[in-house]
């Protein structure tokens, strides 16, 4: 399967006028996305912590992170971007995808959206963890509703 580029900007959370544009690799094998640091701190984004990562050819590095308003395909999520080196080339990870619903189809080599973001688990998980997961969401649901006075 060839590569997968989009359009994407990272936003400042705390300044919304305050944003890079790039061309994004959709890495789904990054949890992540990746932004190299100089955008991130021309935007006024600063690391709030650190973290080690593991690359793909099994080294680990340290990465400052940081939250930001992510924007792709006329939609957006709030998720970790992490401060790569001036090299790095902008990554867009798996989690900023399924969290709008977005997934790769690798038939045709594009992304496609789903006709609903996937609150729980896809069907690869055993019987037992998906029983589980079900009972959690209805916890959660029905908690929320009787706070809400229904």
């Amino acid at each position: 399967m060839g590569a997968i580029h989009i359009n994407a900007t990272i936003r400042n959370p705390a300044d919304r006028n305050r944003s890079w544009q790039g061309r994004f690799l959709v890495d789904t094998g990054a949890t992540d996305s990746v932004v190299p640091k100089c955008h991130l701190e021309a935007i006024g984004l600063e690391p709030e912590e650190r973290r080690r990562y593991e690359l793909a050819d099994g080294s680990e590095v340290e990465m400052g992170i940081a939250g930001a308003r992510i924007e792709f395909m006329d939609t957006f999520t709030h998720g970790l971007v992490l401060f790569g080196d001036a090299r790095a080339e902008p990554i867009i990870g798996v989690t900023a995808l399924e969290s709008v619903g977005v997934e790769i189809d690798p038939r045709n080599q594009r992304l496609k959206r789903l006709p609903a973001v996937r609150l729980k688990a896809s069907a690869q998980r055993d019987v037992g963890t998906e029983q589980l997961l079900d009972k959690s969401v209805s916890i959660i649901f029905e908690a929320n509703g009787s706070q809400c006075g229904h």
